[in-house]
C-alpha cells in the first residue's frame, strides 16, 4: 500500500460502489438486514476482519448480509455521506478534511491503534532519519499534507524541506519509482514493506510517528455516518460487534485469517497476505486496552495540526467525528 492510501488523496478516487461485489450471498438471506460495506483500496490485510467476519457468520449471528463493495470510481466518503454505503474503510486524515467540508461522518472504529506508515528507501541511499532527505527525490502524490507532514518531521530533526526534491509519481509502483525516478517515498510497512522482504530489497524505514505524536493518528478506520448512527443505532452496534470479533479473531489466529482472505480474494499473492497478515496482527490493538477504541487526544492533535497547516479551514468538532459508544463492552 503506497502514498496514496495514506495522504488523503485516495479517499477521493479510489474507492466506491461498483457493479462487483465480493461475497454476497442472494440465497437464504431474506431474514437479514442488508448492509453494504465499501472498501477503500483492492482487498488487503488491513481489511482481513472484514472478510473473516463474514465467513465466519459473525455478520449473520448479528442478523446481518454483509455486501463488500469492491473500489470504484467514487471515494468511501462520498459513498458514506451520500448513503450509498452503510460503511466503509477511511482513514483519519481523510474523515478529518471531509468533516471540515461539511460530510457527517463518523469513526466507529480503529482498524490500526497506531501509524504505521513512514518514508522508506533502499537502504544503499542511505536515508536512516528526516535529515537524510535533504538533497533527495520524494515519490509524491501532489496533496498539501504531504508536505505538511514531511515539514514537520524535518523540522523536528532540524532539517530543511525546501531541500528536498518533490517528483510527482502518483500511484507508480514502489518498486519501480525508487529503483528509477526517487529515493524514498511514503508507505504503510505492514504491505509495501513485507513485500520487499519477500523480494529481497532491504528498506531503511523513518515512521512519522516516531518524529511527531501529532501524526500518530488512526489509520484506517471503520466509518459510517451521522444518519445512520441517529436512526438505527442497534444496526451500527450489530455491525460494530461482527467487525471486531472478526479483527479479534484475526490478532489471535493469523494463518486461519490469512487463509480466509486468500480464499475469498485468489488473485492475491498467498505469501504476501500470510507475511502481512503476520505482521499486522498483534498491531490492530497493539497497546490499547481493546481493539477499536480511539482516544480524543490524539484526534484532537491531529486536527489541530491540519487546521494550523492550512489543510484544513474550519475547526472541526472532535466529539462527533468519533465515537468508542458501540464497541463491545470489556
Amino acid at each position: 500500500m503506497s502514498i496514496i492510501l495514506f495522504v488523503g488523496i485516495a479517499f477521493l478516487a479510489a474507492c466506491g460502489q461498483n457493479d462487483e461485489s465480493n461475497g454476497s450471498d442472494e440465497e437464504g438471506n431474506a431474514d437479514l438486514t442488508p448492509v453494504k460495506f465499501a472498501l477503500d483500496w483492492t482487498p488487503n490485510t488491513n481489511h482481513t476482519g472484514i472478510y473473516v467476519a463474514k465467513e465466519k457468520g459473525y455478520f449473520e449471528e448479528q442478523g446481518l448480509d454483509v455486501e463488500i463493495l469492491l473500489p470504484g470510481e467514487v471515494g468511501v466518503n462520498q459513498l458514506l455521506a451520500a448513503g450509498k454505503a452503510d460503511f466503509g474503510v477511511s482513514y483519519q486524515e481523510g474523515l478529518t478534511q471531509a468533516r471540515s467540508e461539511g460530510l457527517p461522518l463518523v469513526s466507529i472504529t480503529a482498524v490500526m491503534q497506531h501509524n504505521t506508515a513512514g518514508y522508506a528507501s533502499p537502504v544503499e541511499k542511505g536515508i536512516t532519519s528526516p535529515k537524510d532527505f535533504e538533497g533527495k527525490k520524494f515519490g509524491a502524490y501532489g496533496s498539501d499534507l504531504e508536505r505538511a507532514m514531511m515539514t514537520t518531521i524535518m523540522k523536528n530533526d532540524n532539517a530543511d524541506v525546501e531541500e528536498v526534491d518533490f517528483i510527482t509519481t502518483g500511484d507508480s509502483d514502489f518498486f519501480v519509482a525508487v529503483e528509477r525516478d526517487v529515493d524514498f517515498s511514503l508507505v504503510y510497512y505492514g504491505w509495501t514493506g513485507i513485500e520487499a522482504e519477500l523480494r529481497g530489497v532491504d528498506l531503511n524505514m523513518v515512521y512519522l510517528a516516531d518524529f511527531s505524536d501529532k501524526l500518530d493518528f488512526y489509520t484506517p478506520i471503520l466509518a459510517t455516518n451521522e444518519e445512520m448512527i441517529s436512526d438505527d443505532p442497534e444496526l451500527v452496534e450489530a455491525f460494530t460487534h461482527a467487525a471486531v470479533k472478526g479483527y479479534e479473531f484475526a490478532i489471535e489466529q493469523p494463518e486461519e485469517a490469512a487463509q480466509i482472505l486468500i480464499d475469498e480474494v485468489p488473485d492475491l499473492d498467498p505469501e504476501l497476505v500470510k507475511r502481512s497478515q503476520e505482521w499486522l496482527s498483534p498491531r490492530y490493538k497493539d497497546d490499547a486496552e481493546q481493539f477499536g477504541i480511539q482516544e480524543k487526544e490524539r484526534w484532537q492533535k491531529f486536527a489541530d495540526f491540519l487546521l494550523e497547516n492550512d489543510i484544513i479551514d474550519e475547526a472541526v468538532e472532535i466529539d462527533q467525528a468519533f465515537t468508542n459508544e458501540f464497541l463491545p463492552e470489556k
